[in-house]
C-alpha cells in the first residue's frame, strides 16, 4: 500500500462524493449513518446541487472543500466515477470507497482498470467498485448504506458479497456479536482482503477475524498475511464455490487432482485459518472465540443426565476432532459422590434423568478443580422431576466460574417452550448454548484446532540445492524444439540433479541395442514409448512391463511401437526406454505444480492407477519445514499403509518428505517449470528409501527462453 491502510478506518476527514437529498438514494443513507454512528472528523457532503443535507453544508465540488480529505467515498453513476477519482487525485485524497456498480462484474473492466491506473499513479487506494461501505468501530464511522445502528465489538468483518455483509450487519447484531470494522471488498480492483489485514492483524480492538470470500485473486500474499494473522487472533473463512469445474487440468494428474476448492482448503489449515461450512457456523464461532477463554489443554469433559444425549456428543466430539478425557480411574474417584449407582461416572459423565441442579453445580464444580480437564460441554433433557426453574440460572452460574477458571464451556439444553427461553435468554448473556448436541460441539472443535495449529508452529522452511546448469540444458533444448513437456529420461536427468533416486535406464532405437542395454541393466526390465505426440503412455499401450527375457524384449518392442502408431498414427517416436523394473513397495504420489492463485504447491498422495479415482492426496504452499510435509502424509486416508498392514514393515516415510522438499525446491527454483509429477514413487521399508518410477514435468505454456 502506497498509503497507511489506518488513514482509511479511521480517516480525520471524509467526503462523501454523490450526497443526496433525497432519502431513497444511497448517497443519503451513507451521509446519515455517518452523522448518527458519531463519526468524530469532518464530514465533506458533495454535490453539484449544493445546498445541505441534515444541517451539513453540501459541497458542489471536491475542489471546493477547504480542508483535507482523507477518503472520499463515491456514490455516484459508473459513467462519472473515474472523473471523479481524477478530482480526487488532485485533491490529494488517500483512499477512494467506490460504493457504484457497473463495472467488472458487468464486463466492463476498461473502465475499472483505467480508474485504479490513474488512482496507483497519484498515490491513491482504491476500495471496491461494488461495495456498501465499511464500517470501523475506532472511528465511529459508519460509511455504509446499510443499518443506522451497528454494535461495536472485538469482531473485523472482511466481506466479497455486498449483499451478504450488509445481512451480516443485521445478523451480528441479533447474534450479540460486536464488530470491531466491517468491510465490503467487493470487485478488489486494488485494495484486497491482504491489504486490509494490514490493519486488523496488528489492531487491539479486533480478537477476531471473519471472511467471506468468493474467488482470490493473490493467493500467495494472502496466505503470507493469515499466517500472520493466525500467529496472533483466530481468522474464520467462509469460502464458496466449492464446485468449480475450471481447475481441471488434463495434462497431469497432479492438476486434475489440484481442483481450486481442494487446494484452497489445504492451504488454509496450513495457514491455521479455520474454514467454516455456513454462516451459522462461523457467527457460531466467532461467539465461542468472543466469550470463552483459549484451553490449556486439549482434554474435554462430558456431563450429561441423559446416556443417549452423551453418546451423541461423544459422537460429534469424534467428527469434529474434541479429545475426551479418558482417564477412567481418576474420574470414578472424583465423580462417584454426585453420580447415582445406576449412572455413570466415565466421559460422558452421566448424572441421570433424575439429576437436579444441584447435581449439575457438583459435577461442575469437580470438572473445575480438575487440572487435566481442559473443557466443559454441558448437556441437559428435560425432565419431570427437575428443577426447570433453576435452569437458566444454573448454567449461567456454572459457564461464568469455568471461564474464569480458564476453562471453555459449551452447552446443549434439549427441552420444552420454557427451554427455548431459557437458550434465548442464555445467548443474550454470551454463554455458547444450542439445542443441538452437533451444534455445540462444533464451535469447541474449532478451538481446538486453533489451539493445536498455536502449540505446533511451522519451523523455517527447507529447501535444497539444485543442479541448475542441468536443469537449463534439459529445459532450453525441449523449449528449442516447441515441447511443452520433457522426455522421460530429460525427466529422469532433472529430478537426479536434485538428489532423488530414479531406476537405471536408457533410450535405444533399435531392438539390438535394446536387447543390449536390457542385458547390461538385468532382467526384469520394462520398456516405455518416447514420443512429443504421445503423453499418456499407458493410454497408447506404449509401456510394457516386468520383461525377463532377449524374446519379451523383442516382442515387447514391436508392441510399443504398433500400439503407439495404432493409437496416434502422425506420431513421431524418438525412441524406446529401456528401465530397470523395480521391485514392488507402496506405490505414493508426489508432485508440485504452480497453481494460478496460490503459486508453487507440493502434493503428496497414494499413487497407482486408480489415483485420480480415489483421490487420497492433500496439498500445502511452498516453501515447507519438513514437520508440514509429516503433517501431510499424516492427513492421507491411506496412512496407516505407510505404517505397515498384514505384517508389512514401517515404510521410508522421511523419503517421502525428502522428496516432497526436493520437488518443491525444483519448482521454486525453475520458473519455466510449471508441474512436476512421480507416479508412482515406489516407497520401501524404513532406511531403504523410495524410487521414482514414472516422472511427468511439464513446461509453461508461457515460457520463452532462459536467461540467468
Amino acid at each position: 500500500m502506497q498509503q497507511d491502510i489506518r488513514a482509511l478506518f479511521e480517516p480525520r476527514s471524509i467526503a462523501v462524493i454523490g450526497a443526496s437529498q433525497d432519502k431513497s438514494k444511497v448517497g443519503y443513507s451513507i451521509v446519515r449513518n455517518i452523522l448518527s454512528g458519531g463519526y468524530r472528523g469532518n464530514i465533506f457532503p458533495v454535490n453539484p446541487h449544493g445546498g445541505s443535507i441534515q444541517g451539513i453544508p453540501v459541497y458542489r465540488t471536491l475542489e471546493d472543500i477547504p480542508d483535507e480529505v482523507d477518503v472520499a467515498c463515491i456514490s455516484i453513476p459508473a459513467k462519472l466515477v473515474l472523473d471523479a477519482v481524477k478530482g480526487c487525485t488532485r485533491k490529494g485524497v488517500k483512499f477512494g470507497v467506490i460504493i457504484t456498480s457497473g463495472f467488472s462484474e458487468v464486463g466492463n473492466t476498461q473502465e475499472e482498470q483505467a480508474i485504479v491506473l490513474h488512482a496507483r499513479v497519484h498515490g491513491m487506494g482504491i476500495l471496491g467498485p461494488n461495495i456498501f461501505g465499511l464500517y470501523s468501530a475506532a472511528s465511529s464511522l459508519n460509511c455504509t448504506f446499510g443499518p443506522e445502528r451497528i454494535t461495536p465489538g472485538s469482531v473485523g468483518i472482511i466481506t466479497q458479497s455486498g449483499a451478504i455483509g450488509l445481512a451480516m450487519i443485521g445478523k451480528t447484531a441479533a447474534e450479540n456479536i460486536g464488530l470491531s470494522a466491517m468491510v465490503s471488498v467487493g470487485n478488489k480492483s486494488d485494495i484486497d482482503e491482504a491489504d486490509l489485514l494490514e490493519y486488523l492483524i496488528p489492531q487491539d480492538r479486533t480478537k477476531i477475524i471473519l471472511m467471506y470470500i468468493e474467488g482470490v485473486k493473490d493467493g500467495e500474499k494472502l496466505a503470507g498475511q493469515l499466517r500472520t494473522a493466525t500467529a496472533k487472533k483466530p481468522v474464520i473463512v467462509i469460502k464458496s464455490g466449492r464446485s468449480a469445474k475450471g481447475a481441471m487440468a488434463a495434462a497431469s494428474h497432479t492438476g486434475s487432482l489440484a481442483g481450486s476448492d481442494e487446494v484452497f482448503d489445504h492451504v488454509m489449515r496450513q495457514c491455521g485459518v479455520l474454514r467454516a461450512e455456513s454462516l451459522r457456523e462461523a457467527f457460531d464461532w466467532c461467539n465461542f472465540f468472543s466469550n470463552n477463554p483459549l484451553p490449556k489443554g486439549e482434554n474435554t469433559l462430558i456431563i450429561t443426565n441423559g446416556g443417549g444425549i452423551g453418546v451423541m456428543a461423544a459422537d460429534a466430539c469424534e467428527k469434529y476432532g474434541v479429545q475426551l478425557y479418558d482417564d477412567t480411574r481418576r474420574l470414578k474417584d472424583v465423580f462417584a459422590s454426585v453420580v447415582p449407582a445406576y449412572g455413570s461416572s466415565k466421559n460422558p459423565v452421566d448424572l441421570t434423568a433424575e439429576a437436579s441442579s444441584n447435581d449439575y453445580d457438583a459435577a461442575f464444580a469437580r470438572a473445575l478443580n480438575i487440572d487435566s480437564i481442559h473443557a466443559v460441554l454441558g448437556l441437559y433433557c428435560e425432565t419431570a422431576v427437575f428443577d426447570k426453574e433453576n435452569l437458566a440460572e444454573m448454567v449461567s452460574r456454572n459457564d461464568a466460574r469455568l471461564k474464569a477458571g480458564g476453562k471453555p464451556a459449551s452447552f446443549s439444553l434439549l427441552g420444552g417452550e420454557s427451554t427455548v427461553r431459557d437458550i434465548e435468554a442464555l445467548e443474550k448473556q454470551g454463554v455458547t448454548v444450542f439445542d443441538d448436541v452437533y451444534q455445540s460441539v462444533s464451535p469447541l472443535g474449532a478451538m481446538f484446532f486453533y489451539h493445536r495449529y498455536l502449540h505446533d508452529q511451522p519451523g523455517p522452511p527447507v529447501t535444497t540445492p539444485v543442479d541448475m546448469a542441468v536443469v537449463d540444458a534439459v529445459v532450453s533444448r525441449a523449449m528449442k524444439e516447441g515441447r511443452t513437456f520433457l522426455f522421460s529420461q530429460e525427466a529422469q536427468l532433472l529430478i537426479k540433479s536434485a538428489g532423488i533416486s530414479v531406476p537405471k535406464s536408457g533410450v535405444v532405437r533399435t531392438i539390438e541395442e535394446a536387447v543390449k542395454l536390457a542385458e547390461e541393466i538385468g532382467y526384469p526390465v520394462v520398456m516405455k514409448v518416447i514420443s512429443k505426440d504421445i503423453l499418456h503412455k499407458s493410454d497408447a499401450g506404449g509401456v510394457m512391463l516386468d520383461l525377463l527375457n532377449e524374446e519379451e524384449v523383442v516382442d515387447a518392442y514391436q508392441a510399443i511401437v504398433h500400439n503407439s502408431l495404432s493409437a496416434v498414427p502422425s506420431a513421431v517416436i524418438e525412441g524406446i526406454e529401456v528401465a530397470e523394473m523395480v521391485s514392488p513397495g507402496t506405490e505414493m504420489i508426489a508432485g508440485s505444480r504452480r497453481d494460478k492463485i496460490f503459486g508453487p504447491i507440493a502434493m503428496v498422495g497414494l499413487g497407482g492407477i486408480y489415483v485420480e479415482v480415489i483421490k487420497d492426496v492433500t496439498f500445502r504452499a511452498l516453501p515447507l519445514d519438513r514437520k508440514e510435509v509429516i503433517k501431510m502424509i499424516k492427513e492421507l486416508k491411506t496412512y496407516p499403509l505407510l505404517l505397515g498392514v498384514r505384517g508389512e514393515k514401517t515404510k521410508d516415510q522421511d523419503a517421502i518428505v525428502d522428496t516432497t522438499i526436493r520437488l518443491g525446491s525444483i519448482i521454486r527454483q525453475c520458473p519455466h517449470i510449471s508441474d512436476i509429477e512421480i507416479n508412482p514413487l515406489m516407497v520401501y521399508e524404513q532406511g531403504m528409501g523410495v524410487k521414482a518410477v514414472d516422472i511427468r514435468i511439464l513446461l509453461s505454456k508461457q515460457a520463452k527462453g532462459i536467461n540467468r
